[in-house]
């Protein structure tokens, strides 16, 4: 039986907690944000339960989370780190691509990073996460510090919601304007 830290379940966790705020947003009205199946291809079916025991991925997801807060387009991904330094090949150059061309759109784009050694949420805006990109992509660090990061952007649990990133996507707004 795998862990809960074993590569096939990473991230686990961190969804879960997403899920259940997202149920709690979308309770109160006040967003719809849905998680993105990543598409896969079975290759073998157990004929007695039925269940798939070999599959591979279909194709390249785009981002975790999709939807919509108070009509503002969104798009998220969830990501954990154990260390102080999160390396930019955990982030793919198609997911980077689709929140570019998103935020291109007028939505909001970001990440929803955990840091499971510190028990530590943080929103990673857009804009941010493309300083770090483009800084590797130029021969740069190919990664970011801990220490590198917004202060203002930690998430705080508040009021029985778990990862509460709508004040921080209002932060973020309130950046643009």
């Amino acid at each position: 039986m795998a862990t809960w830290n074993s590569r096939g379940l990473r991230g686990s966790t961190l969804e879960e907690f997403i899920n259940l705020t997202n149920e709690k947003y979308a309770e109160h009205g006040l967003a719809l944000i849905q998680k993105v199946p990543t598409p896969i291809t079975p290759v073998q079916i157990d004929k007695d339960s039925r269940h798939i025991t070999l599959a591979y991925f279909g194709q390249k997801s785009t981002v975790d989370y999709i939807g919509a807060v108070q009509g503002i387009p969104v798009c998220f991904d969830a990501k954990e780190c154990h260390t102080d330094t999160f390396p930019l090949q955990n982030i793919h150059p198609h997911q980077v691509q689709f929140m570019e061309q998103f935020e291109g759109q007028g939505g909001v784009s970001f990440l929803v990073v955990f840091y499971s050694h510190r028990n530590e949420f943080y929103y990673l805006r857009c804009q941010k996460m493309l300083e770090f990109w483009n800084r590797a992509k130029e021969g740069g660090r190919k990664s970011f510090r801990y220490g590198e990061l917004e202060p203002d952007f930690f998430i705080t649990p508040k009021g029985g919601i778990l990862v509460p990133y709508l004040d921080l996507m209002q932060k973020d707004l309130d950046l643009r304007a």
